[in-house]
């Protein structure tokens, strides 16, 4: 029987280092990303767009919110390449480059009462860089966490990659809640919400900072050693992997479980067209729960996949936040502010998390080192794209007016969340498969037996170098 270190990277791993890197790029990254979703449901529709028509304002402003993911499978070409081929490291630190510079362009914008339709043709522009630049954070952030994280324990460090994310949209609300409860309404949409993308400043900054520290993770080091890098991970991602990446995009089409939660959601809500007349102020503070609560669920979660595998949390989540997200509408609909907490609280903090902690794991562990930050950004991103058009869809198919949209939208809602659970039980389980023997159909786990042993022994070692630290 083989060794489990011959199935493994050898060289030193930054578990630790590795993972607050994921953790902290992701947050300032999705702090950017997200400050945007914002002031697309909030603000952009009454300053970017003609005055004439609130359906047509909130249709195109939620349209450009989606408009930055039609550049994500573009730039999952261009920086899952880069990520393959010169390291992950060097992405992440290009990824965190371009995001923080075209959200500052945001912050600094003319309005179409300024320049008319060129405001809008920025704000795209912008925003295409955005989606570009987003595009090779989440596969490669974890793909260093996963490569750096000993066997066992992937999940669960992996996770934190969500985790900041989670965090980032916190931060994101965080900084628009008290400009938007203690400025004056009209010095708010005049200039406050500039304020959010200029302090993007800080994302170039801290970004560089931290993950300069990271070293290149072994596995990576060792395809360069053997000459494994490959010039054209594409065509080999396509050529070989190509039934897991459509299982993984139609997984990622879970997406929609966040976007009937914060974007639809808040656009129905708070937007005068449709009547509901929650404030803006009072709207943030769902997210803001419901994100504070998955912060503290992820971390569990993923632990718990590292126990039974990564398919049964997904399933059960992509089922549940499915059948959730009619509660949560409906709680909308009646204008039942405590109803419509406690369902986002359920939906989205809790039962959603079955799905978001474990992705950042079980992507990665579906394709092989050579290939893997290629397939998971391009899979992954064409799925957050097709999900990314809802929020104009279904602002078109329950426009303000209409009558029965928390069933309209809560059964396309849940028939995605549907597809998502197929595929996930299509796909082969992952847990209990060595780092080097991941990505290969034939690849035998580890018996369950020895896999707990080896498991324990990991956890046995990082709390003895915890109490020697």
């Amino acid at each position: 029987m083989a060794k489990p270190t011959e199935h493994e990277p050898h060289g030193t791993h930054q578990t630790k280092k590795a993972t607050a890197s994921g953790w902290i790029g992701s947050a300032l990254e999705y702090y950017d990303f997200f400050i945007y979703a914002t002031a697309a449901s909030l603000i952009f529709p009454q300053i970017f767009f003609p005055k004439g028509d609130p359906t047509v304002a909130i249709v195109a402003s939620l349209a450009t919110y989606g408009v930055g993911y039609v550049a994500r499978p573009i730039g999952a070409f261009v920086l899952g390449h880069w990520g393959d081929t010169h390291g992950r490291k060097t992405v992440l630190l290009v990824c965190m480059f371009l995001m923080g510079v075209s959200t500052m362009a945001v912050g600094i914008l003319p309005t179409y009462q300024q320049v008319g339709w060129f405001a809008p043709a920025l704000l795209v522009a912008l925003r295409l860089i955005q989606g570009f630049a987003v595009a090779g954070e989440i596969s490669g952030a974890s793909s260093m966490i996963l490569e750096h994280a000993p066997f066992g324990r992937r999940g669960f460090f992996a996770s934190f990659t969500l985790q900041g994310v989670q965090a980032g949209q916190i931060l994101a609300a965080a900084v628009f809640l008290p400009l938007a409860h203690f400025m004056p309404k009209d010095d708010f949409i005049s200039w406050g919400w500039r304020i959010p993308f200029l302090l993007s400043i800080v994302v170039i900054i801290a970004g560089y900072i931290i993950r300069r520290e990271v070293d290149e993770t072994p596995a990576f080091a060792e395809e360069g050693e053997h000459g494994a890098v490959p010039k054209a991970p594409i065509i080999q991602a396509f050529q070989y992997s190509w039934r897991d990446m459509l299982r993984v995009v139609c997984m990622a089409l879970m997406n929609v479980i966040p976007v009937v939660a914060t974007i639809f959601g808040a656009a129905y809500a708070v937007q005068p067209a449709y009547g509901i007349g929650f404030g803006a102020d009072m709207y943030l503070w769902i997210p803001v729960v419901g994100n504070i609560l998955a912060v503290f669920v992820i971390p569990f979660v993923g632990n718990l996949s590292d126990r039974i595998g990564r398919r049964p949390p997904i399933i059960f989540g992509a089922l549940a936040s499915g059948l959730l997200s009619f509660l949560y509408l409906y709680a909308i609909s009646i204008k039942n502010v405590p109803l419509a907490f406690v369902m986002s609280l359920l939906m989205w903090g809790v039962v959603y998390q079955g799905y978001n902690a474990i992705f950042p794991s079980f992507y990665p562990e579906l394709f092989p080192t050579r290939t893997r930050v290629t397939a998971m950004a391009i899979s992954q991103n064409v799925g957050t794209l097709i999900t990314a058009l809802l929020p104009a869809f279904f602002a078109w198919v329950a426009p303000p007016g209409s009558t029965g949209i928390p069933l309209t939208i809560g059964s396309l809602a849940f028939g995605v969340t549907v597809i998502a659970a197929v595929a996930a039980m299509t796909a082969r389980e992952t847990y209990r498969i060595h780092l080097n023997d991941l990505g290969e159909p034939s690849a035998v786990p580890v018996d369950k037996t020895e896999y707990d042993r080896m498991r324990e022994q990991s956890l046995a070692d990082a709390r003895m170098a915890k109490a020697t630290a």
